[in-house]
């Protein structure tokens, strides 16, 4: 698999508890790619886009590196992509 719907991605990279809140997110323009604001769930993800997701309280960026086919647990999750977000010591 080399691209994957935004949405499924989202969802299987545990960035949101359901799919449909994933479509939900990008629908309110909550997401971009590499810079881009992207409003269609449907939009294809390939490794090496870099993601900045506006959450409740909170900004994440991070870098697709894989993708799964089911959703998994939180470890399996963490390998689909780099947190490109310094941790604050």
């Amino acid at each position: 698999m080399e691209r994957q719907r935004l949405d499924k991605w989202l969802w299987h990279a545990r960035v949101v508890k359901a799919r449909t809140s994933a479509a939900a997110l990008v629908e309110a323009g909550h997401v971009r790619i590499n810079g881009v604001r992207e409003k269609a769930p449907g939009h294809a993800v390939k490794p090496g886009d870099v993601l900045t997701i506006g959450l409740d309280r909170s900004v994440r960026i991070l870098k697709v590196v894989g993708f799964a086919e089911r959703r998994g647990d939180a470890s399996a999750a963490r390998v689909l992509y780099d947190d490109l977000q310094g941790r604050p010591e």
